[in-house]
């Protein structure tokens, strides 16, 4: 199973935006990788000079692999609200990644405590759950926020609730995800 051609597929998805041309065969590319025809959840994530640029993705699989794809691609191109949609020009100097997500588990855990021993920084992304508000991090988020205190104030805090969120025991999901880079 050739997995880069993920990142090539999304490549492509941002480039027919600019250029109006079809650089995907869908039926094509799923003939010769049906693995793309499963239902499947990803994450594309820009970098530009190492910085983010945009990132948008699935945490659950609800559609075809190749079509959360090209939808996630495109979003995290044109409608990342953090940023301005990508101009022509910079399409050669962004870094693409895609993550491609296992289904998320439900974590049981007594107190923050216990969820510090369940967790494993730099392998476990983390979904967190409490009422209506809901935030995710990315395994690699542990390269920026390796300290899991200060992982999961922010993750509460993007979640839109208070950094010691824990203390109230909201729901937590984690997942595991393969990156898969041009370089």
């Amino acid at each position: 199973m050739d997995k880069y051609i993920l990142v090539q597929i999304a490549r492509d998805a941002i480039a027919e935006e600019f250029t109006g041309q079809k650089r995907i065969d869908r039926e094509a590319l799923v003939r010769e990788h049906p693995w793309l025809a499963e239902q499947g959840a990803v994450f594309v994530t820009l970098n530009e000079h190492h910085q983010l640029r945009g990132c948008i993705g699935s945490i659950i699989a609800h559609q075809p692999l190749i079509d959360d794809l090209i939808a996630n691609a495109r979003s995290a191109a044109f409608g990342d609200p953090r940023f301005s949609p990508l101009r022509p020009e910079e399409l050669e100097t962004i870094e693409l990644e895609v993550s491609l997500l296992t289904p998320p588990e439900p974590v049981a855990y007594r107190d923050t405590e216990d969820l510090r021993h369940i967790i494993r920084p730099g392998i476990d992304g983390v979904i967190l759950r409490q009422g209506h508000y809901q935030a995710t991090y990315l395994p690699s988020v542990w390269e920026q926020l390796p300290e899991f205190d200060t992982f999961f104030a922010t993750l509460c805090q993007k979640a839109g609730l208070p950094g010691n969120c824990l203390k109230a025991h909201p729901e937590i999901f984690r997942y595991q995800a393969e990156k898969i880079s041009e370089n």
